[in-house]
């Protein structure tokens, strides 16, 4: 059997933040005087499973459960404290929509920027630029500066140029979270346009519709472990039932953080 196309083994992630606060300039200066104490923050703890070629795995936890700190590890933004990972294929991330966009440059030049470093040849991009765009429904506003942009008008193009420029995997961070029905719709059907050509995908969201109906597999992160995984439908409804039990009067208190 071959080896999985992405592997992570006992992965931790721990984060140090201070633990006072420091708002005013009075407190800035006196603070100086002593040193800053730090709080180690453990976000990832020991966390290990494979994804494999042609796969699409989903990815739940509630708020604070470590789910975009795993997807900046699986994709290199942040090296894991222990634990090793291992991606034998490229990778094209959407994590923070927009980010590297240069908001002095208009949307066809953004798109050349951008393209570029999720890995489009010149002549990729070249004879891409119109299709972006209309996927994107912007090619009014082809000319126009970023810095004009609405934050949903930035997003979709955002988008576009991902899903252009999808590798071999391609990793989500809440999919489709923008634009109207129609942009949505779209969205859905490069994504299994994806799927048919056998590209292999790891889906981070909050909606169980989203995991059930996207993913095949998914895991049920809370308090930066692992601790379901499961085929998509078992873990959504997992999840629900998390929630559920959360939100019942003094359940708080014997619900893992």
């Amino acid at each position: 059997m071959a080896p999985p196309l992405v592997e992570l083994a006992g992965v931790s992630k721990a984060f140090w933040i201070p633990t006072v606060r420091r708002e005013t300039v009075r407190e800035h200066v006196f603070a100086m005087l002593q040193p800053r104490r730090f709080e180690r923050l453990q976000v990832l703890d020991d966390v290990s499973f494979e994804v494999r070629r042609g796969e699409a795995l989903g990815v739940m936890g509630r708020n604070g459960s470590g789910k975009s700190t795993l997807l900046k590890v699986l994709c290199g933004v942040y090296p894991p404290d222990r634990g090793h990972v291992a991606a034998r294929a490229a990778i094209t991330p959407i994590l923070e929509l927009g980010v590297g966009w240069n908001p002095e440059l208009d949307a066809i030049d953004n798109v050349y920027l951008i393209g570029s470093v999720m890995g489009l040849s010149l002549r990729e991009i070249r004879a891409s630029v119109d299709e972006i765009l209309a996927f994107a429904e912007l090619e009014k506003f082809a000319n126009l500066k970023l810095k004009h942009y609405s934050s949903g008008m930035s997003s979709r193009l955002a988008y576009a140029v991902a899903f252009k420029a999808v590798r071999e995997v391609l990793v989500l961070d809440e999919i489709f979270a923008v634009g109207d029905a129609g942009f949505k719709a779209r969205c859905e059907e490069r994504y299994w346009q994806l799927r048919s050509l056998g590209h292999t995908i790891v889906i981070v969201s909050h909606d169980p519709r989203t995991i059930a109906t996207f993913c095949n597999r998914a895991l049920l992160l809370d308090g930066g472990r692992i601790v379901v995984e499961d085929t998509a439908q078992q873990v959504a409804d997992r999840y629900m039932s998390m929630l559920t039990h959360e939100h019942r009067p003094g359940a708080l208190a014997s619900v893992p953080a």
